[in-house]
C-alpha cells in the first residue's frame, strides 16, 4: 500500500525503527496494541508462554515482509525520480508515504505491481527453502497447519493477491486506475477506479456483518481510501496550470518583533485572520500562529513581546510557482504559511485556506459550466 506525499513521521504517534534504503521506518503506536493483543489472545488459548512469544515472533516476521513489501514500492518508484518520505507500520499493514505518484500510467503500474512481487518473492524463497529439507505440501490449509515458515509462506502469498484486489487504496486500485488511464482522462479513471474500490468496500463490509466484524474495519479503511484518492485527483484537476499568483494574499494585518500580544489578541478578535506574519524593515522575519499566541498567553501573559514567540523558520514560494506544489509543501512542512516572492521582494502571504478556498471557486465554477452546457 502506498501514498502519494525532515525528520518527522508523516504520521502522529509514530515511533522511529531505523531506516532501509535511506528510508526511514516508523511504527505506529496502535501496532504495540496489536501486539499486547496478539500475546493475551494466544495466552488465553494456550496458557502457554512459548506460544505468547511463537505467536508475537510471527506477527513481528509478517510486518518484516510488510516492510518488504513498501520498500519495494519506495525503491521502484526511486527509479523514476519519486523519493518516499517514510514508511510506516499500521495493524492493517503499512504505508509508503511517496512523494507523488508518477504521471506516467505505465510507471504507476510498475511502482503499483512492486510490493505484491516483493511478496511473492519471498514466498518463493521460503519454499525453496523448504523443499531442500523435505517435499513441501501444495495444499495451503495444510501449510497453514505446519510450523511458521510454512504459514509465513501462505501469508505472503495472501498479502500478494488481496493487495492485487482493483479497490484504493490497494495496489490493485492503482493498477486499475493506470490501465484506465492509458484510454481515458486522468481524472476520469480515478473516479472510475475510486467507484470500483467503493463497490468493494461495500461487498466486504456485507461479508464482515455475516462472518468477520474485523473485515468491517478493512471495508472502512477501503471506502475512505478511495473517497480521499478521488478527492485528491479532483483538487489535483482543478489546480492544474494555476499559479501562486491566483491564491495570494496581499491584504493581511501584521505584527512587528517589539509588539505585545495583546496587539496579536486585538487583531485577533477585530477579523477572521489567526496566524500573522511578522515584519521588520518590509522583510517577512517570522509567524504568530494561533497554537503560538495562546502559549505565550499562558506563560508569560499578554504583554510578552511577538519576538519571543514567534516563528522564525519561514518558508518562502515564487509567485510563478504551480499552486500544485505549493499545496504539496504546506502539507510536507507542516507549516500554516507561506512568503510569498516576486523577482525576490516580498509580495505576500499564502496559507492552506486561501488555496482551498480557491479550490472550492473552481469547483463552482466548473459546475455551473457544465450545467450549462446541459442547459
Amino acid at each position: 500500500m502506498n501514498t502519494d506525499s525532515k525528520n518527522q513521521p508523516s504520521m502522529k504517534w509514530s515511533m522511529r525503527l531505523g531506516s532501509l534504503a535511506g528510508i526511514a521506518v516508523y511504527v505506529h503506536a496502535t501496532f504495540l496494541i496489536l501486539l499486547l493483543w496478539i500475546a493475551l489472545s494466544y495466552w488465553r488459548s494456550e496458557q502457554n508462554l512459548q506460544a505468547v512469544v511463537q505467536g508475537v515472533v510471527f506477527i513481528l516476521a509478517l510486518f518484516g515482509c510488510v516492510v518488504l513489501h513498501e520498500l519495494g514500492h519506495a525503491l521502484t518508484a526511486r527509479r523514476f525520480g519519486i523519493q518516499t518520505r517514510d514508511i510506516i507500520l499500521l495493524p492493517i499493514g503499512g504505508v509508503a508515504s511517496l512523494e507523488k505518484m508518477p504521471d506516467d500510467p505505465k510507471e504507476e503500474i510498475l511502482v503499483a505491481l512492486a510490493g505484491p512481487a516483493v511478496n511473492v518473492v519471498i514466498a518463493g524463497l521460503i519454499w525453496l527453502f523448504l523443499s531442500l529439507q523435505h517435499p513441501v505440501p501444495l495444499d495451503l490449509s495444510a501449510l497453514l497447519k505446519g510450523n511458521m515458515l510454512q504459514q509465513l509462506l501462505v501469508v505472503n502469498l495472501f498479502l500478494a493477491a488481496f493487495n492485487l484486489l482493483p479497490a484504493f487504496p490497494m495496489d490493485g486500485g492503482r493498477i486499475l486506475r493506470a490501465v484506465l488511464a492509458l484510454r481515458m482522462d486522468h481524472i476520469a479513471a480515478t473516479r472510475m477506479a475510486a467507484s470500483v474500490g467503493q463497490a468493494f468496500a461495500l461487498w466486504l463490509g456485507l461479508v464482515g456483518l455475516l462472518y468477520n466484524p474485523f473485515l468491517l474495519f478493512i471495508a472502512l479503511f477501503v471506502w475512505i481510501g478511495a473517497m480521499a484518492e478521488a478527492g485528491t485527483e479532483e483538487i489535483r484537476s482543478l489546480l492544474h496550470g494555476s499559479t501562486l499568483s491566483h491564491a495570494i494574499i496581499t491584504h493581511f494585518e501584521s505584527l512587528s518583533p517589539q509588539d505585545a500580544l495583546t496587539r496579536a489578541i486585538q487583531l485577533t478578535l477585530d477579523g477572521v485572520q489567526k496566524d500573522f506574519p511578522v515584519m521588520e524593515d518590509d522583510r517577512i522575519v517570522g509567524v504568530l500562529t494561533q497554537e503560538d499566541l495562546l502559549r505565550g498567553l499562558h506563560e508569560q501573559g499578554a504583554l510578552a513581546r511577538v519576538r519571543e514567540y514567534m516563528q522564525t523558520n519561514i518558508e518562502t514560494a515564487d509567485i510563478d510557482e504551480p499552486l500544485e506544489s505549493v499545496m504539496k509543501r504546506l502539507q510536507a512542512c507542516g507549516c500554516r504559511l507561506l512568503a510569498v516572492t516576486r523577482n525576490g521582494r516580498f509580495a505576500g502571504i499564502v496559507n492552506m485556506d486561501n488555496i482551498l478556498e480557491l479550490v472550492r471557486i473552481e469547483a463552482a465554477l466548473k459546475e455551473g459550466s457544465s450545467l450549462k452546457k446541459t442547459l
